[in-house]
């Protein structure tokens, strides 16, 4: 009979985690549950919906003349995102990367009144982004050394719900050929019984 091994610790929840901002070319943080040190700016909370790691992959498939199935696939395209809908609409560095603007753009005149204006001919605004996932004792740690948000929602002020930034955050290689470094803390899979 099989047997079917389970190992309920080496499932992952997305119970905990946050996001953090920096310039391009600012190192990963080296203690990943340690608050990152500057330049590192918190994006604050982040929804109940958590954060998605997408993937975007396509690949041309390579059928030769007398066969019906193909004998060689070649990926084409392979793009990683991230995806998160920032609540703290009013933290400047949240602020910043919503209207890639620098985050003194948003400083209070001496009323405390914030002005500033969104252009029309928006230029590329890569960053650096640090993202976490904690489940008790186990973490995921996902730092991309260059990204940039790519897609925005619409954002809905209502009385019912939480305005939000909602983005897709895309990677891009860096100067070794990378676009997410994982540092993660999982279990030891146990020896299979039945091997």
């Amino acid at each position: 009979m099989v047997l079917i091994t389970r190992a309920a610790d080496l499932t992952m929840v997305g119970a905990n985690g946050g996001g953090w901002v920096a310039p391009v070319g600012t190192a990963a943080p080296t203690s990943p549950l340690e608050q990152p040190d500057t330049p590192w700016a918190s994006l604050g909370a982040i929804s109940d919906d958590g954060l998605v790691n997408g993937w975007d992959e396509e690949s041309q498939q390579f059928t030769p003349w007398g066969l019906t199935s193909p004998f060689r696939t070649q990926i084409t395209q392979s793009v990683r995102t991230f995806s998160a809908t920032m609540w703290e609409t009013s933290r400047r560095a949240v602020m910043s990367l919503h209207y890639r603007l620098d985050e003194d753009q948003f400083e209070p005149d001496v009323e405390g009144i914030t002005k500033y204006a969104e252009t029309a001919s928006p230029v590329p605004d890569r960053r650096a982004f640090w993202f976490l996932v904690i489940d008790g004792d186990n973490y995921r740690g996902f730092y991309v050394p260059e990204g940039e948000i790519n897609e925005r929602s619409d954002v809905t002020y209502k009385q019912d719900e939480m305005s939000g930034f909602e983005w897709t955050i895309t990677t891009y290689p860096d100067a070794a050929g990378n676009t997410v470094y994982h540092v993660d803390k999982i279990p030891v899979t146990p020896a299979d019984p039945a091997s």
